[in-house]
């Protein structure tokens, strides 16, 4: 049995993810949901028509010890994994509770990394790795300086792992969103707080979704919905970070 696992699936991009899958990949025949609150993650799987085995984990905690497990005793065809756990904070470092920041960094860089090598061992030739980053990876951002960070190492981490898995017949895929309508903005003390975000188009979580589960499909290593931010990936391969980070303070 093929099955996708998906981490942050309770709500967002990772609930979008979720009610995708089927249109991109039919032949997943189960998902294996992921996410701390338990209400959310039941509430979210109603909505879909595949079965669902729901983990309720913290993955900044000991839910990477328990998808371990699982794993080890379940031994899975993963056909899939989708990383879209994550969070990001708005304020300066020298400001920002300390708590936060270390939130950031655990669950964008190291659970991200331990769920992919906890996974790898059960995904075979024709696997595909979707790694949620940000445009925030192209360049610094001020007032959100360690998300930003954070994410260009999803961004770097994904291009490599991608190389060093391709004689495996794993593709990965690193998906580069700018702003969408989710609670990401309003936890992260972001809605109302950030001229620049107001400033931005939004994307929408479930074309972000379906175009990224088609550029894995294709084993694209790089995923950046619409044509602005494209644009602007452009522009920070060009530009120096110096300059641009002036213009990119959030």
């Amino acid at each position: 049995m093929k099955i996708a696992v998906i981490t942050g699936a309770s709500s967002g991009l990772g609930a979008k993810f979720a009610s995708e899958i089927r249109g991109v990949f039919p032949e997943i025949e189960q998902l294996w949901l992921i996410a701390r609150r338990a209400d959310r993650l039941a509430a979210a799987a109603e909505t879909l028509k595949t079965p669902c085995r729901l983990i309720s984990a913290d993955l900044t905690g000991d839910g990477v010890s328990e998808l371990e497990s699982l794993l080890g005793r379940e031994k899975p065809d993963v056909a899939l994994l989708i990383n879209c756990a994550g969070c990001g904070y708005l304020g300066n470092v020298k400001e920002q509770d300390e708590a936060l920041i270390l939130r950031c960094v655990d669950l964008n860089v190291r659970a991200l990394t331990q769920v992919t090598r906890a996974v790898l061992p059960y995904m075979g030739r024709g696997g595909h790795i979707i790694n949620v980053s940000s445009i925030a990876s192209f360049c610094p951002n001020p007032r959100m300086t360690v998300y930003s960070a954070s994410k260009s190492y999803v961004t770097d981490f994904s291009l490599g792992l991608g190389d060093e898995l391709r004689p495996c017949g794993i593709s990965v895929t690193s998906v580069c969103p700018g702003p969408m309508a989710t609670e990401f903005l309003d936890i992260g003390n972001i809605s109302g707080n950030s001229k620049m975000f107001r400033s931005l188009p939004f994307c929408d979580a479930g074309k972000v979704a379906g175009g990224a589960l088609a550029a894995a499909k294709r084993g694209r290593t790089t995923y950046t919905p619409t044509a602005f931010f494209r644009l602007y990936r452009f522009v920070a391969k060009v530009v120096p970070h110096g300059l641009l980070v002036k213009w990119v303070r959030t």
